[in-house]
């Protein structure tokens, strides 16, 4: 009798086929629109509000957006949503830590600098609308940069750690949750309340996401990887782990048999995590830490410090 491989004795892990996302600038232009006319139902009379924050908008997702195009993400567009905000989405096969650290600064970092400019030039020449245009800028860029997720300060500072990462993310979402609700509640934003309860759901994603990596670490079962390179061997061990944390899914395996399949695989899919190269040195980080207060710092100093007089603007309202 042949002596197999222990690997062999499973049968082949299914086929998850790769829905190819080309960017759609067609999409991206009627999702601004959308979400300009669904601040125009709030603010009918702020048309020059509107169009200043989906620049300020556009620019700073278009700053994660030629920097992700430079590292060579994939499946790259940008959206807007509705009374919320906008997003660049992309994906990699594998990670480095320093591109990350530069795509997600791409985008407030450049705003910040921009915001600031602007605001020297509304000075100069003393224009309301270029000082409205850049307090818009500041406000939002500086905010960015907040440690919240999923703000990018957020993710920012989730890059940082390393060990008990899906431990640090759940208690960091968590907390970020909680203080969304708590601001949206004292300063009577509605849209920030229900977005913290919206990601109350994130937080029971990194919840169940905790418990099942702390099994296949008990196990020793890999997951960080793509699942092109997970073994038929571990696809079936961390099946396993995954049906038995998930009664339903089980169930409907027993029902379906084979049609079930790819549904699972899509679970396995999402359990794992894809790989990061710790690329950054310590010269790297400290340096990003300094420009990210720098960043939140100097527009407060410009704007409530002797630099500027604004009485000139007020004269004019």
């Amino acid at each position: 009798m042949e002596n197999k491989n222990p690997s062999e004795w499973y049968s082949p892990k299914p086929t998850l086929e790769k829905v190819k996302v080309q960017s759609n600038w067609v999409l991206t232009l009627f999702s601004v629109l959308v979400f300009a006319l669904s601040f125009l139902f709030i603010f009918s009379d702020e048309l020059d509000f509107i169009f200043y924050l989906v620049v300020v908008l556009f620019l700073h997702e278009m700053g994660h957006f030629l920097l992700m195009k430079y590292f060579k993400y994939e499946d790259l567009r940008m959206l807007f949503i509705p009374l919320m905000g906008a997003f660049v989405q992309g994906s990699k096969k594998h990670y480095s830590q320093k591109e990350s650290f530069l795509v997600i600064a791409a985008g407030p970092f450049p705003g910040v600098i921009f915001g600031i400019v602007v605001l020297i030039l509304a000075h100069h020449y003393q224009q309301n609308w270029l000082l409205e245009f850049s307090f818009l800028f500041l406000f939002l860029n500086v905010i960015n940069l907040l440690p919240i997720d999923p703000l990018d300060g957020g993710q920012l500072f989730k890059l940082f750690v390393r060990k008990k990462r899906d431990l640090f993310l759940l208690v960091f979402a968590l907390l970020s949750s909680l203080l969304m609700i708590t601001v949206g509640y004292l300063i009577e934003s509605w849209v920030l309340v229900v977005f913290g309860f919206l990601m109350s759901f994130k937080v029971r994603s990194f919840q169940r996401n905790y418990h099942l990596r702390q099994e296949l670490d008990i196990q020793g079962v890999p997951y960080e990887l793509n699942y092109e390179d997970l073994s038929d061997q571990a696809y079936h061990e961390l099946k396993q782990i995954i049906l038995a944390h998930n009664p339903k899914l089980k169930q409907l395996e027993s029902i379906h048999g084979e049609a079930a399949q790819e549904l699972i695989a899509s679970h396995v899919n999402a359990a794992l995590s894809v790989p990061t190269t710790r690329d950054a040195g310590s010269i790297f980080k400290v340096v990003l830490v300094v420009s990210w207060l720098l960043m939140v710092l100097l527009p407060v100093f410009l704007l409530i410090g002797p630099f500027f007089d604004f009485t000139w603007y007020f004269e004019t309202l």
